[in-house]
């Protein structure tokens, strides 16, 4: 086991640098920063003088050592705009996008387990084509329509949550819902899939014949081996919520990282993005990382791969 872990851990450092060296290099290649910096009424001269300020003068590999040194001791820089340190803007920020990505995690898996073992156990009903035409839908719907067809029906006319803003739990539900509802699809799809598999596996036959009770075979034998895959997809689509959160924090105004990372794109904020980018990036390799090591628990097969 020890020998698993630390192969996926050689493994995830080695995607972290990678990412780090791409996040570097794509703003490098975005254009002169300089010019980007002091905008297009700057003078030659003042141009010049930003380019010796932040260091845009030097080599790249050294601006790159630099930039990577200051990055493991979560020292980003100072923000262009804000003019404070970009750890501690992330900082302030953190906590609401990781409470959206959870609570739309929560969301996606206490609707797609049930959902995808009731389709499974009701092979060719309506229950099974109603899942499946939800699962379409969900994968087909923007997350940005549906988030601003929530906002329109349970703020607007009902009236049931604000619309906007996270000063209270109720203004995490809306945004909840329309990120994970994106999420529900495949691992719906996947958990109805793998119940159909194991459903047809000569243990569940044995554990029928043997007269166990229905539920102590779906739930203690069949669900358990169906739902393996649906965890490490479970923490790829945390990821994935984390960095989709730009566009459903901007849709409800949230203030956390992905309202942070929009508005330091549209202000040519270099450092804030690619700290956001590396964090990102970052939480996405830890949480792989962790899926595979639980995928490795539940399946000892796994670990000699």
């Amino acid at each position: 086991m020890w020998a698993f872990v630390f192969k996926r851990t050689l493994i995830a450092l080695s995607v972290a640098l990678t990412i780090s060296v791409l996040c570097f290099s794509l703003l490098q290649l975005s254009g002169d920063l300089a010019l980007s910096i002091g905008g297009p009424e700057a003078t030659a001269e003042q141009v010049e003088q930003i380019r010796v300020e932040y260091g845009l003068d030097r080599p790249v590999l050294e601006q790159f050592t630099t930039w990577l040194w200051g990055a493991v001791q979560l020292d980003f820089g100072r923000s262009y705009y804000y003019q404070s340190e970009v750890m501690d803007l992330v900082v302030e920020r953190l906590p609401v996008t990781m409470t959206l990505g959870i609570l739309a995690l929560a969301i996606a898996l206490g609707v797609s387990i049930p959902l995808g073992v009731v389709a499974a156990l009701k092979r060719g009903s309506w229950i099974d084509r109603t899942a499946m035409a939800i699962a379409v839908t969900g994968q087909a719907m923007p997350n940005f329509w549906f988030g601003l067809t929530l906002i329109i029906l349970f703020a607007v006319k009902l009236q049931w949550f604000p619309a906007a803003g996270s000063d209270s739990w109720q203004g995490f539900v809306l945004p909840a819902v329309a990120l994970g509802y994106y999420a529900t699809p495949a691992m719906m799809r996947l958990t109805r899939s793998g119940m159909l598999d194991v459903l047809e596996a000569d243990y569940i036959r044995t554990a029928r014949a043997k007269g166990l009770r229905t539920g102590t075979v779906i739930f203690k034998h069949a669900l358990r081996n169906a739902v393996i895959p649906v965890v490490a997809l479970a923490a790829v689509e945390l990821g994935f919520m984390l960095g989709g959160s730009v566009v459903i924090e901007t849709v409800f105004s949230l203030r956390g990282l992905g309202q942070l990372a929009w508005n330091a794109i549209s202000r040519n904020d270099y450092p804030v993005v690619q700290a956001i980018v590396l964090i990102i990036a970052l939480f996405y390799i830890v949480l792989t990382l962790l899926a595979d090591i639980l995928n490795a628990v539940l399946d000892p097969r796994l670990r000699a791969r």
